[in-house]
């Protein structure tokens, strides 16, 4: 748990803080009664260097579990084998003491990478997929996959590039020869087919971290036989304004294999909430946009409450990222607060005189669920609408996408299309009344959902106000 489990010391087991194998299966049948598939974190980057297989490989250099892992020589002078950094601050090699050599992490000290050029590390990651599959899960996301292969020859990185997105990591060196190498594809097809020959839908989502249209649809491999999602984690990445926007979505349905599904994520466990870094007055039309796009949305808990940000002092963190480096404030806490659920002692996360392992939002008493379900006007009744709305058209959950273009500066709309069914969004960016004429697309349009609740059903489309930050979703005749 030093990296709460993206350190792995046992891949067929559960950690006793969180229960059992037993435990495991009554949270699975009791989802599958449900109607709801589970999906599990698969890490095969690095385990924990508690793992057996890392003890055993660190105990001789002729262990034969020695190349399961990546050991080398210094150099002359004793230095690492290269300039290779971590992704969470300083070298990625680790001096072991006892044989003499350093042992590679890209992560934490506490997380030597596995060598995924031998094929027994193959076939054992592999076995770790069969079991977890054999209890029936419905499907893996592949966590920090891009990283599994390195270039054989180990060369330098070269320095960032003052347009990296990996600055926004803290990283110092662009991680090209540790990211992204050509043979993980074939390592993903490996993956793939061991689902493929499971009966039922076995879903394979990855953690890619492309920050490019074209890079990031390799991912779903020549033949549509890598992931299914590759994730798109630009969203993450990016500001709220319409330009910025517009440009990531076009680049990135360009480029969409036939056949393939295209994905948004906005917010995750690995970057601060998207209604602080979007701001809570648009938290709700990201919502619309994310939700009404083309595409499989992923959404991260706390989400449809609008939870923000949490301060966390220094005393409380729990995060190991960035903790070489504190000038870079790289802290993940903030965004992994407990669920916020009643307006009682530690927001019903845990019984009373029980501390969480985070704090709780200050605004829990407001911001929770029990609170929001009874609010009619509530975010979290928005998205349930919305969500709702979707599931129940095919225009949204499935439809054509196309750009309204020729809007006022800080507008975006978009047609949805399928079954003779037409489904306009419309988005105002900007912190003022717009007006809008859409009289091109038709005369009128019968209101859906307006993101602050507040419309007449019927709509003259040729005089459209938007209200500052609303967003609209309209049937079109």
């Amino acid at each position: 748990m030093r990296d709460y489990g993206y350190d792995i010391s046992d891949y067929k087991g559960v950690h006793p803080m969180f229960g059992d194998l037993a435990t495991f299966g009554k949270l699975l049948a009791a989802a599958h009664e449900r109607n709801l598939r589970v999906v599990l974190d698969y890490v095969p980057n690095h385990t924990s260097d508690q793992h057996p297989w890392f003890i055993e490989s660190r105990s001789e250099l002729d262990n034969p579990k020695r190349d399961w892992y990546i050991w080398k020589d210094a150099k002359p002078d004793g230095s690492p084998p290269n300039n290779w950094e971590a992704i969470f601050g300083g070298p990625a090699w680790e001096w072991d003491q006892e044989t003499q050599q350093y042992y590679l992490h890209l992560f934490l000290k506490e997380q030597p990478d596995l060598n995924w050029r031998n094929p027994e590390v193959v076939e054992a990651m592999h076995d770790v997929l069969r079991f977890w599959l054999d209890q029936g899960v419905d499907g893996l996301r592949m966590d920090a996959v891009i990283h599994c292969i390195k270039h054989a020859e180990f060369p330098d990185n070269p320095p960032i590039k003052q347009d990296s997105p990996y600055l926004a990591f803290g990283l110092q060196l662009e991680p090209v020869f540790t990211a992204h190498q050509p043979e993980i594809h074939e390592i993903l097809r490996g993956f793939r087919s061991l689902l493929d020959s499971y009966p039922g839908e076995r879903v394979m989502i990855g953690e890619t971290w492309a920050f490019q249209p074209a890079e990031l649809v390799k991912y779903y491999g020549t033949s549509l036989d890598e992931f299914h999602i590759p994730y798109n984690l630009m969203g993450t990445m990016m500001p709220w304004n319409v330009a910025d926007m517009k440009q990531a979505i076009s680049a990135y349905y360009a480029v969409i294999p036939a056949g393939a599904a295209p994905n948004f994520v906005f917010g995750s466990h690995d970057v601060h909430r998207f209604a602080t870094r979007f701001g809570p007055e648009n938290h709700r039309s990201a919502a619309m946009l994310l939700l009404t796009l083309w595409g499989i949305p992923t959404m991260y808990y706390g989400d449809e409450l609008a939870m923000e940000n949490v301060d966390i002092s220094a005393g409380r963190r729990q995060d190991t990222w960035g903790q070489d480096r504190p000038e870079l404030n790289l802290n993940r806490d903030p965004e992994r607060t407990p669920m916020q659920w009643e307006a009682v002692a530690n927001a019903g996360f845990s019984p009373p005189g029980v501390e969480p392992w985070l704090p709780i939002a200050s605004n829990y008493q407001d911001v929770n669920v029990a609170t929001q379900q009874r609010d009619p006007a509530s975010t979290l009744n928005f998205y349930q609408a919305l969500l709702k709305l979707r599931r129940a058209m095919p225009a949204l959950h499935r439809g054509d996408f196309a750009f309204v273009d020729e809007l006022p500066a800080g507008t975006m709309a978009y047609i949805r299309t399928a079954e003779g069914q037409r489904v306009l969004v419309v988005i105002n960016f900007a912190g003022r009344e717009q007006s809008l004429d859409l009289s091109s697309l038709n005369d009128s349009g019968q209101l859906l959902l307006s993101s602050q609740f507040s419309r007449p059903a019927g709509l003259t489309l040729s005089e459209l106000s938007l209200n500052p930050h609303e967003s609209l979703l309209v049937r079109l005749p």
